[in-house]
């Protein structure tokens, strides 16, 4: 496991809970190695755990719907809601166990009956991790390899556009809503990619980020490569370059907040579809064709995530910090019943 810089810790939900919990009383135990895994007490001597950023809030079916992208959809589509459609198939390996005939090759057969582009991503991993597009056969073979690499299923959808947004909802509130920016470096006329990439590293570090961007990640040498270009070119001065496909932010995505800017009628949504998952907590990540400040048009059901990291989010801002701890403060609350 990486080891986090003091300021990246700081940020960290464990470290948040350490901070918050003496607000309402209550006690933290964190595991000493990691700081991972934690037992929260309360005033009353009602005790909760979490791990990572998983919390004592939604209840584990739901959660574990959550965790499945296409189980996911299924359910939010059969409601109504615009989940984006996707087929799911098998490791080699997986099948074999299973008995199913959904391996590599039958995923190949689809991609090029369906069409590209296509996505490919893992079915129940999160943080943007091994999500590729892509163009032909050949790429959708690569993409395969290295999500069954880690993962044993992997999900095939249509890409669609706009702009990409995650709303936080905690029961009946938006707590938070950020636009998600690709990574991408913007040209200086002297410097390479390469250099940008290591400039923006030391400037995650900085800001206690604890993104790594990885110069040598498939993904991102395959867009160059389209773009008709490498790690070693230099970019004209002004000009942005998008490097990943995929916005999230602990993929070097940067965040835009527009919390105070959202559309009631996409405020409404969001917690609607947090209720009718039987969730309190969630990320609902919307792409929307136009702007979420807006009344909605035409807009998708990325994915939901019960348990929304918010680590690279609070780095962003004072304001931020305050969204991100306020937040937890009343889970806490909430749990504490």
């Amino acid at each position: 496991m990486p080891k986090k810089t003091p300021r990246a810790e700081r940020f960290g939900l464990a470290n948040i809970l350490e901070r918050i919990a003496p607000k309402i009383g209550a006690k933290i135990v964190l595991e000493p190695e990691w700081r991972i895994a934690g037992q929260i007490t309360f005033r009353s001597g009602k005790r909760c755990y979490f791990r990572y950023n998983t919390l004592d809030l939604n209840p584990v079916g739901a959660s574990d719907i959550a965790k499945d992208k296409d189980y996911a959809a299924y359910f939010m589509r059969r409601m109504g809601y615009p989940a984006i459609p996707g087929t799911t198939f098998f490791s080699d390996r997986w099948c074999s166990a299973i008995g199913s005939k959904k391996d590599t090759g039958a995923a190949l057969r689809h991609a090029k009956k369906t069409g590209f582009p296509l996505i490919a991503k893992p079915n129940a991993n999160s943080h943007g991790h091994n999500v590729f597009l892509v163009h032909n056969q050949r790429e959708m073979k690569r993409a395969l390899a290295h999500i069954f690499h880690e993962d044993k299923i992997a999900l095939i959808q249509r890409p669609v556009t706009g702009r990409d947004y995650r709303v936080v909802v905690l029961d009946n509130e938006i707590i938070s809503a950020y636009e998600r920016i690709p990574l991408n470096v913007v040209g200086d006329g002297r410097s390479t990619i390469a250099q940008l990439l290591a400039r923006k590293q030391k400037m995650f570090d900085k800001s206690g980020r604890d993104t790594r961007i990885r110069p040598d990640d498939p993904r991102i040498l395959h867009k160059l490569a389209r773009l008709k270009l490498t790690l070693r070119s230099i970019i004209p001065r002004g000009e942005r370059v998008f490097l990943l496909d995929n916005s999230n932010l602990s993929s070097g995505g940067d965040a835009v907040d527009v919390t105070s800017e959202i559309h009631p009628a996409f405020k409404k949504i969001a917690i609607d579809l947090t209720r009718d998952m039987g969730l309190r907590l969630c990320g609902v990540d919307l792409m929307v064709e136009g702007d979420i400040r807006e009344k909605p048009a035409t807009y998708h059901i990325i994915e939901i995530n019960a348990a929304p990291g918010l680590d690279h989010y609070v780095t962003t801002g004072l304001a931020q910090q305050k969204i991100v701890e306020d937040l937890y403060v009343k889970v806490l609350k909430s749990l504490s019943h």
